[in-house]
């Protein structure tokens, strides 16, 4: 594994605390954020408790698990880092893991520990809350949010007419030196090992390798990304969708103007993909019950209305809209991404990227 995306296992996880989120109960009542997804009475303890591993980060993520906790009675434990290092220390804690839960940003980490055997089934009551499509064909992990791959775009720098309908354009000349890669970023590694999977290794890393020679410029995440496009630093870059939109709302209340807007890349491009934020349990889950009713939070109407207010994904589960703000979703579907078969697929594609000298662009 490579020093450049793995600076020590060990360092990493210490680095990150294991926090309780709780609620005192006795009637008590959330405040903030997590008052939005439930605004009621906290129950009392009620004697369970479940410790989740988050890839998410925990300013998403946080306010519904403290809203469960408060809504349950049950003391939810949490352990944040990035998805990769969680699922690399859970494959080497094996049967002496704490985790019960397993919150990934996407379905990789989590099928390379399906393929090691560290994750349980779950019931079907839990899996059919979502369509087939947004869950694995074993049953181990479920998907709860998307966020779509975009090409996020100064509004001054780039006419809307000349804008490309595939990442393949993005190698040709009028492109030089003005295309942005989060390579380092958890979601973009997610994005390439598909594309790996889809296009075969050569052709994914001849990708690269043309979008090196046609300068693109690398930034360490998307926010970096938006916020360099909004300024006019670069013309355009390869994101998640939401931060756009998490940016500019935040432009629009500071009253100051917001210069960058996503585009859609054409609907079957793999540029355009869906990538879903899935939980599973461990396979040393101490709770099924509570560690699954925490999973079909994740899913309730409340949860996922606060997903798609508040953070601009599209939500999963069945029956809930969209925020009107998001565009409807006609992304590369999902479905034809076989999510479980990428495994541990991430370490190959740290490597094409590291090799590919992206990083020092």
């Amino acid at each position: 594994m490579t020093n450049i995306f793995r600076l020590g296992l060990v360092g990493a996880i210490l680095a990150v605390a294991l926090l309780a989120s709780s609620c005192g109960g006795g009637g008590t009542r959330l405040d903030g954020v997590a008052a939005t997804i439930y605004d009621g009475p906290c129950v009392d303890a009620n004697g369970f408790s479940v410790t989740v591993y988050s890839g998410r980060s925990e300013n998403l993520i946080k306010p519904v698990l403290d809203a469960f906790a408060c809504e349950s009675g049950t003391s939810v434990r949490v352990r944040w880092a990035s998805s990769t290092d969680l699922a690399l220390l859970i494959a080497e804690e094996g049967d002496r893991t704490e985790a019960d839960v397993f919150i990934s940003r996407s379905p990789g980490p989590v099928g390379f520990l399906e393929s090691k055997g560290l994750l349980n089934s779950m019931d079907f009551n839990v899996l059919d809350l979502v369509a087939p499509e947004h869950r694995g064909a074993n049953g181990t992990w479920i998907g709860f949010s998307g966020r779509k791959r975009v090409l996020v775009h100064n509004l001054d720098s780039v006419p809307a007419a000349e804008l490309p309908s595939s990442v393949f354009d993005l190698t040709e000349p009028q492109w030089r030196g003005r295309v942005a890669i989060p390579a380092t970023n958890g979601s973009f590694v997610d994005w390439f090992t598909v594309f790996r999977d889809q296009y075969g290794n050569d052709a994914a890393t001849q990708w690269l390798s043309d979008m090196v020679d046609n300068d693109a410029r690398y930034y360490p995440n998307n926010v970096a990304i938006v916020e360099a496009a909004a300024r006019g630093e670069v013309d355009m870059g390869l994101v998640n969708h939401y931060y756009n939109y998490r940016l500019a709302a935040d432009a629009e209340a500071a009253g100051t103007p917001h210069q960058a807007a996503n585009h859609d890349l054409s609907n079957e491009d793999i540029g355009a993909l869906l990538i879903i934020t899935a939980a599973t349990m461990t396979s040393n889950v101490n709770d099924r019950v509570a560690s699954q009713n925490l999973i079909s939070y994740l899913l309730s109407p409340s949860a996922q209305r606060y997903f798609t207010t508040n953070t601009y994904e599209y939500p999963l589960a069945g029956g809930v809209e969209s925020n009107p703000a998001l565009p409807p979703l006609a992304a590369l579907s999902i479905g034809s991404v076989d999510f479980d078969a990428l495994g541990g697929g991430f370490e190959t594609t740290e490597e094409i990227i590291q090799s590919s000298g992206i990083l020092s662009q």
